[in-house]
C-alpha cells in the first residue's frame, strides 16, 4: 500500500523552521559585519569585509547541508525504502560565486559622476542610503547562497539514489507568487532535474519522494492550486500577473505586504 508524502509534514515543517532558523542567524551576523565597511575608506574596507563574509557563507553552507543530510535520512526511512544510502553532502559556494554575489550587492556603493548619464538613481543616493541598500542585498544573496546548499544535497541525494523517484518543491505559507506557482505542481521534478530556480530570500525547499510514495498537496498548497486554475490558468502569457493579483484577493494566507 503506498504511503503519502506532503510540502507540510511534521518532517518537512521541521526542516523548514531550522532552515529559516538557521538563515536568521546569518542574517544578524551579516548585519554585524556591516561596521568593516568604511565609507571614507572602501577600497581597503571592502575587500576586508567580503573576506569575512566568505568565511561566514561557507559556515552557515555547511550546516545548511548538514541540515538537508538529516531530512533526507528521515525522510527515507520513514518511507521505509529498503537498502543503504550514504547523503552526498552539498560543498559550500565556490569562492568565486561568493564573491560574484556579494559584489553584485555592493556594487552601488562606489562613488560616480552624478552628471554621468550612465550614473543610476540608486547610486545618486547619499552614502547612508546605499550602504543600507547593499547590506539588504548582501543579506538576501547571503541567504540564497546558504539555503542553496542545503536545496542542492536533497536533489542530489535524489539523483544518485535508486529509492528515489522525484521531488517536490515546497513552498511556505508567505512565499511570492512566482514560488507557489512551482510549488501547486507537485512531484513532477524527476530524478534527473537539478534545475531548482529560486530568487534572493527565497525560503522554498525540496521534498524527496521514494518508491510507493504518493505525493500530496497540503491543503494550504490545494488552495493556491484552485486559485490558480479559476483566475489565472486559462490566460496564456498573464498567468503569473493574473496569479499575484488572485492571490492578494482570495487567499486567505496573503502575500507580504498584499494587505
Amino acid at each position: 500500500m503506498a504511503t503519502t508524502v506532503s510540502d507540510n509534514s511534521e518532517p518537512a515543517r521541521r526542516y523548514r523552521a531550522a532552515q529559516i532558523g538557521l538563515t536568521r542567524l546569518l542574517v544578524r551576523d551579516v548585519r554585524g559585519l556591516r561596521r568593516l565597511i568604511i565609507p571614507s575608506r572602501l577600497q581597503g574596507s571592502v575587500p576586508d569585509w567580503l573576506a569575512v563574509m566568505q568565511a561566514v557563507v561557507e559556515q552557515y553552507a555547511r550546516t545548511s547541508s548538514s541540515l538537508a543530510a538529516d531530512f533526507y535520512d528521515a525522510q527515507r526511512e520513514a518511507a521505509g525504502v529498503p537498502g543503504v544510502f550514504t547523503v552526498p553532502v552539498a560543498d559550500p559556494p565556490s569562492p568565486e560565486q561568493t564573491e560574484a554575489s556579494l559584489r553584485w550587492a555592493t556594487k552601488d556603493l562606489w562613488p560616480r559622476d552624478p552628471e554621468d548619464p550612465k550614473t543610476t538613481d540608486a547610486q545618486r543616493e547619499p552614502i547612508e542610503t546605499r550602504l543600507a541598500q547593499a547590506e539588504k542585498k548582501a543579506e538576501q544573496v547571503a541567504q540564497k547562497l546558504v539555503v542553496d546548499a542545503g536545496r542542492g544535497t536533497v536533489r542530489e541525494a535524489v539523483r544518485q539514489d535508486r529509492q528515489a523517484t522525484a521531488w517536490a518543491r515546497s513552498a511556505a505559507l508567505g512565499a511570492c507568487a512566482f514560488c507557489r506557482l512551482l510549488a501547486i505542481r507537485g512531484a513532477v521534478y524527476e530524478r534527473e532535474t537539478a534545475d531548482f530556480r529560486a530568487h534572493d530570500g527565497c525560503h522554498c525547499g525540496v521534498i524527496p519522494v521514494f518508491k510507493g510514495q504518493r505525493f500530496e498537496l497540503s491543503p494550504h498548497a490545494r488552495e493556491w492550486e484552485r486559485i490558480y486554475r479559476e483566475y489565472a490558468a486559462p490566460h496564456s502569457g498573464d498567468q503569473l500577473r493574473r496569479f499575484r493579483l488572485a492571490l492578494a484577493e482570495h487567499d486567505s494566507n496573503p502575500l507580504p505586504g498584499s494587505n
